[in-house]
């Protein structure tokens, strides 16, 4: 319509000649005869009256283009449309045929059903531009694609995942190769992050992964206590992106983008045989990566970064997070709890209450409503037991019910083979509180197998020489202790003599 107005403007006040208007406006000559003819006809002169915008001079140019009366077609119902897409099998060909049916005669074709549905579409969804402050937040995740890595002595294939972070401000990348997306390698990796950025963001926004949020949450997830713990060591504060919202994590959505592009692309010809290999080929693309010109906007990743971000990024920590691996356990009746298939001791007084264990590569803290309680350093013996003599109470008062005694009175009710096996247990360990577990996982049997067979599987277990639970509980299991113990070698067995039936070869069979 603009052109128009000044195919008018020309014509009236400059009083330049059509084909004068026509080589002005670069338009056809007909065009220019056509338009002020329309013009003429509907009784528009120069200059247009006031108040006349583009709809109306259309609508007085274009009579016939618009339609008198009722809407010649039936308009869909777009959003009854939009929610039958969603069911399982439902198609736009399908809606379309309900469609026709309805209105054989003002329904729409397949073609202008689907893009007026389409056009609707677009007119619904709206998508906000972020705009980052420098320093606020870090965006991390993982690669989709893998990189393999090859065991040079056995020629076993590894995956390995690509980590990448991104600075909301200035896009600065980093990436860094680990062996998966567990807790560990989830933290580590952003550790080597804040090393390499050289400073530390406010936020953190990572995705949904379990490593990162234990439970997902629109407005209030749950993070994973290792994870908090990383975020209060660095001074910043983790933010989840909400679940199946890529957009609110869209700047590490583009850098895993890059990063499979111009990175984990130009690699995928070379063999790598470590971990460190890899992750030193990625830094030397990083480099690269940071240094290449935005097509868009000015400068590079690095110098956006080194006048955005790193003047207002929170310093390092002296010393960088070490990975902490954190459970909840329940105190036994022997004032130990178990981590990692090793038993550690605690006050005797939080007998039976649940306490968050703390463990690292070299000790094992034990916190209860925040406070710590006992540390120990960390062992690799499975089913052994580290105690500290100031746990144990003075004269058992706690453990008064569960005393050597009455496990020997209560083996003895059940038979003296039980007793001598429980005895034998009681004399194995340093501390006598040491074996209640197994001994009161060894009565327990009674209630499964019943007393006899308890007291038949203990008298064998003191027969094998093997007095112990797992001996008893494998006889039991293989029901040998109903079964009678073999006679020595050297006695005579009565030899079996077989009936004659149809089926067994006789001597004469054979010559």
């Amino acid at each position: 319509m603009r052109k128009i107005k000044e195919i008018l403007r020309l014509r009236h006040e400059a009083g330049l000649s059509y084909r004068g208007v026509a080589k002005a406006l670069n338009i056809g000559y007909g065009t220019v005869v056509d338009y002020l003819n329309r013009a003429q006809r509907a009784g528009l002169e120069w200059p247009l009256p006031a108040g006349m915008n583009e709809r109306e001079l259309g609508r007085r140019l274009f009579p016939a283009q618009i339609r008198n009366g009722p809407h010649r077609y039936a308009e869909p119902d777009y959003p009854a449309i939009h929610q039958e897409l969603k069911r399982k099998g439902v198609t736009r060909q399908l809606l379309w045929q309900e469609y026709r049916q309805r209105y054989p005669d003002e329904g729409y074709s397949y073609a202008q059903f689907c893009h007026r549905y389409r056009d609707w579409l677009g007119r619904q969804q709206r998508s906000m531009r972020q705009n980052h402050r420098a320093g606020e937040k870090l965006f991390v995740d993982y690669c989709g694609p893998t990189m393999t890595i090859v065991n040079p002595d056995t020629g076993e294939y590894r995956q390995a995942q690509i980590f990448v972070a991104v600075l909301g401000a200035s896009n600065y990348t980093f990436a860094c190769a680990s062996w998966s997306q567990k807790q560990e390698d989830w933290l580590h990796a952003h550790v080597k992050a804040f090393e390499f950025f050289g400073g530390v963001p406010e936020l953190i926004v990572p995705d949904n992964l379990k490593s990162a949020v234990h439970k997902t949450h629109r407005y209030d997830p749950d993070i994973n206590p290792s994870y908090q713990q990383l975020a209060a060591h660095y001074r910043c504060a983790i933010v989840p992106a909400r679940p199946y919202k890529p957009k609110d994590k869209a700047k590490v959505e583009v850098g895993v983008q890059i990063v499979e592009r111009w990175i984990m692309a130009r690699l995928r010809h070379q063999t790598f045989f470590t971990l460190t290999a890899l992750n030193q080929a990625i830094r030397g693309l990083l480099d690269d990566l940071n240094r290449r010109p935005f097509k868009k906007l000015p400068g590079t990743r690095l110098s956006q970064f080194e006048q955005l971000d790193k003047p207002v990024l929170k310093t390092l920590p002296t010393r960088p997070y070490r990975y902490t691996h954190i459970k909840k356990a329940r105190v036994h009746i022997d004032y130990h709890i178990e981590y990692d298939r090793h038993y550690y001791s605690v006050p005797h007084a939080l007998v039976k209450k649940e306490v968050e264990v703390q463990a690292n590569d070299q000790v094992v803290m034990i916190y209860h409503q925040g406070q710590r309680v006992a540390s120990h350093p960390r062992s690799r013996r499975p089913g052994a037991h580290s105690t500290c003599p100031e746990h144990m109470p003075h004269a058992h008062q706690a453990l008064h019910d569960w005393s050597p005694e009455r496990f020997l009175r209560w083996a003895g009710d059940i038979g003296a083979e039980t007793r001598a096996v429980v005895n034998h247990l009681l004399q194995e360990r340093r501390h006598i509180e040491q074996s209640y577990r197994r001994i009161l996982a060894l009565l327990g049997n009674a209630r499964k197998y019943g007393r006899e067979r308890l007291n038949n599987a203990c008298g064998r277990a003191l027969l094998i020489g093997s007095p112990t639970r797992h001996s008893v509980e494998s006889i039991l299991k293989q029901g040998l202790d109903q079964v009678a113990v073999e006679p020595p070698s050297g006695t005579v067995q009565e030899e079996l003599h077989l009936d004659h039936h149809e089926n067994v070869r006789g001597e004469e069979y054979y010559h």
